[in-house]
């Protein structure tokens, strides 16, 4: 027990005293997870929007696929990505491999599905009258469009911040892509996993808890907007 409280207050120590190491790992953190949130949300909403706003065939098997492919293994997408941009891979000449642009392009083909899924399940949850009553109106589809990405805007929001949450504590592609290199994409969650192997605790555990801020100062954010929506 006395080890871990002084592992404890030692991670407190680092996290008040502006370690920085600790706070390099946590922006590299923010800088490569939020990028690939943007880059997901801003083709996942769209596509979410469309997808539940219009009868087409197939739109069934599009929420199986939606829904297994949450569910693939992380290290799945991190193994076809390496043979991609591994040297010998057909996008080996564009040197990604062990780069933060690696890791984003992973971490956002991770997140699209629970993006693009959770935004059609907003679309879904929304007045069934929204849509019948645009298109009886005579809207266009890009007011259509817009419409109700108004309406839903909590729903996407939520959506996103999912996606973003689901990036950020994400191991096995930033590992595999990344390389867990020293100041370019050893993130929060890689770095926990390297500090403690070597056993180095405190820092790793100084990075949990910045990992935990995020999560919760997320999780605040959302309540914020829905309170200020309300």
């Amino acid at each position: 027990m006395d080890y871990f409280v002084e592992s404890f207050l030692a991670a407190l120590g680092l996290i008040f005293q502006f370690d920085p190491e600790v706070y390099r790992i946590v922006w590299t953190s923010l800088e490569i997870s939020l990028t690939a949130t943007v880059c997901a949300a801003f083709l996942a909403v769209p596509a979410g929007v469309w997808s539940a706003s219009v009868e087409f065939r197939g739109k069934r098997l599009l929420r199986r696929s939606l829904n297994a492919l949450m569910a693939m293994p992380t290290v799945m997408i991190g193994l076809v990505f390496y043979g991609l941009f591994s040297r010998r891979g057909p996008l080996g000449d564009l040197g990604l491999l062990y780069t933060p642009t690696a890791v984003i392009i992973g971490e956002a083909v991770l997140i699209f599905p629970l993006v693009m899924n959770l935004a059609m399940t907003g679309v879904d949850s929304a007045d069934p009258r929204l849509l019948p009553t645009l298109r009886s109106l005579g809207a266009t589809p890009v007011q259509q469009f817009r419409l109700v990405l108004s309406e839903t805007r909590m729903s996407l929001l939520v959506a996103v911040a999912a996606g973003f949450g689901r990036a950020i504590e994400e191991v096995g592609t930033a590992m595999m892509l990344g390389g867990n290199i020293h100041g370019l994409t050893r993130t929060m969650t890689t770095a926990i996993a390297l500090e403690t192997s070597k056993g180095e605790f405190e820092l790793g555990l100084a990075l949990g808890m910045m990992l935990l801020l995020v999560a919760f100062s997320v999780n605040w954010l959302l309540q914020s907007v829905d309170r200020g929506a309300g």
